[in-house]
């Protein structure tokens, strides 16, 4: 029999409780489900335990309850460590966790991989361990992490990342991504496939970013740009010609162009790609008749090159988008943060 690995998984203050009950879950399924299903003799390939930082009862984000076996001051050496996810109040969480960092710290100098889930990546990064590593996190608090932990290197497309026995999960539901991830690992291929199947999950995803809402602009305050933005998303679907918008916003070209990449972050012309891949994800979700189609009506004439762009962009093609998020559609902002002064 293999040899079992040990796992904890920490319990964290205001968390969705999934990011902390998915990997027990899959974890604790791995050699035990399927062998039971199939008659065979069990064997578990995780020992899976649960801590919080006093080893007190803790509250979820939705108000259930989750009780540890532990407190860290009773867990040494470990295999695996998993913290579940931070929240978004990060200088509260930090106080709160205070003994949880030099904890995290110890047990990876002892060899364990470390790892989070969803925005738990923030508690990695301010014990240090993310220094000059690669990491996610979920695509809505990326830019959040990045400004706060900048030499960590930042790649919220990815669903799982791993440098230096140090991983890290996207969103939430990343959580069981992570776990198979680990399972793969630790396990092989075949049995992380057979957990898989056993929960009626899919093997671990690749990016996040054919899930994501393009934030199509940052905050700023040029009055002239903002202007330009509302032109630009009234005519995306047009033949823009930027001399003419330069124009008739009194400016040179080339004056425009600077000015729009300084205030919204983009070039122009890739700020009109994001609105047309924005305009063309809602016609997929919303089972457009054909890909040509939605081409078509966001204003470009070479059906290839909407390919290009749109998987650039999300990580998939629109066939592959329409057969994954057809009948999702919700409604979408028009411009994430450019009416913002």
């Amino acid at each position: 029999m293999a040899a079992v690995i040990d796992v904890t998984v920490v319990l964290t203050e205001g968390s969705f409780a999934s990011t902390a009950v998915a990997p027990i879950e899959v974890l604790h399924s791995a050699g035990l489900l399927w062998n039971t299903f199939r008659g065979d003799a069990p064997e578990p390939r995780f020992n899976v335990r649960v801590a919080s930082v006093d080893g007190q009862p803790v509250q979820s984000a939705c108000a259930v309850g989750l009780v540890p076996q532990h407190a860290l001051d009773d867990i040494a050496r470990q295999d695996i460590v998993i913290v579940a996810a931070s929240g978004l109040d990060l200088d509260a969480q930090m106080r709160r966790h205070a003994p949880l960092l030099p904890w995290l710290r110890a047990r990876h100098a002892e060899g364990a991989i470390v790892a989070s889930i969803c925005s738990g990546a923030a508690f990695l990064a301010e014990a240090g361990l993310l220094d000059g590593r690669r990491a996610t996190t979920h695509w809505a608090t990326a830019e959040m992490l990045r400004q706060r932990y900048p030499a960590v290197r930042w790649e919220p497309d990815s669903f799982v990342t791993e440098d230096g026995r140090v991983l890290c999960s996207g969103g939430v539901y990343a959580a069981i991504d992570l776990s198979l991830h680990l399972v793969e690992r630790f396990c092989g291929h075949e049995i992380a496939v057979r957990c898989a199947k056993s929960l009626l999950v899919g093997m671990p995803r690749a990016r996040q970013s054919g899930y994501a809402v393009l934030t199509i602009a940052r905050p700023h305050d040029d009055a002239r740009i903002r202007e330009a933005e509302e032109w630009l998303q009234a005519h995306f679907d047009t033949d823009v010609s930027l001399d003419a918008l330069a124009a008739d916003l009194g400016m040179a070209t080339r004056t425009f162009i600077r000015r729009f990449k300084a205030a919204t972050g983009r070039q122009p012309l890739t700020y009109l790609q994001v609105l047309r891949v924005e305009a063309a994800k809602e016609m997929l979700e919303q089972g457009a008749s054909s890909v040509q189609a939605v081409c078509d009506r966001i204003g470009y004439e070479d059906i290839a090159f909407f390919r290009t762009v749109f998987r650039r962009h999300t990580g998939m093609t629109p066939a592959e988008y329409r057969r994954a998020f057809a009948g999702l559609s919700v409604p979408r902002r028009r411009v994430e943060g450019a009416s913002q002064g």
